[in-house]
């Protein structure tokens, strides 16, 4: 797949982002959020496989590098997903009013439009999940990168959520949209409180009150 937002520097992003056009918008923002805290997370676990203290962790370690890279990766695809599925989007409202096709072309385009979104906030939760892990068996010297990766993942779950209720919100066909947003509201639920959690742990320790 050809990388087009994703070959550009970080800066000429920043600046994609802030013009006046609609791509990219907070949907492929929360997609490289959530991928810089897989970024985070893998940094953590490389230094703690590299580090013989943590030996009896190792494997753990090693599958979080891993786990973590694939699931950034898929992250920073889902950037330029985001990116297609709204032209798809705006294709179809494009389309010339007397088209018998035009509405289901405009409904099929909001559902696929729905699916990054609830692809990154699939594989945040992955992340963070990772992050969980190498809070425990990580180095505590990084504990507080751990809570970066975490508040990060946790933005790009919330952020990704709104690019989807943007999208459901038009669409007519109800069950399909309710099925989206339950799954969607299920993982808010279970992984917002989690990401707090890490982030409130990092905190105390820096504090000294853990």
């Amino acid at each position: 797949m050809a990388q087009v937002m994703m070959d550009k520097t970080c800066r000429d992003f920043a600046e994609a982002l802030a013009a006046r056009e609609p791509v990219p918008g907070g949907g492929s923002a929360s997609a490289y959020v959530g991928a810089l805290g897989a970024s985070l997370c893998s940094m953590v676990a490389r230094y703690g496989a590299s580090n013989p203290r943590f030996a009896e962790v190792e494997d753990d370690l090693r599958h979080a590098i891993a786990a973590s890279g694939r699931i950034g990766f898929e992250l920073l695809e889902l950037v330029e997903e985001d990116v297609r599925a709204y032209g798809l989007v705006s294709a179809a409202y494009g389309m010339e009013r007397g088209n018998p096709h035009r509405s289901e072309v405009i409904q099929d385009a909001l559902h696929e439009a729905a699916l990054p979104p609830y692809r990154i906030m699939v594989a945040c939760s992955r992340v963070l999940a990772l992050l969980e892990e190498m809070a425990d068996k990580g180095s505590r010297q990084l504990l507080s990168d751990v809570a970066c990766g975490a508040v990060f993942c946790r933005a790009a779950l919330q952020g990704a959520s709104l690019t989807l209720f943007a999208n459901t919100t038009s669409m007519k066909d109800r069950e399909r949209a309710e099925e989206l947003e339950r799954e969607c509201d299920a993982l808010l639920d279970t992984w917002l409180p989690r990401a707090d959690g890490l982030a409130k742990r990092a905190a105390d320790a820096a504090r000294k009150r853990s």
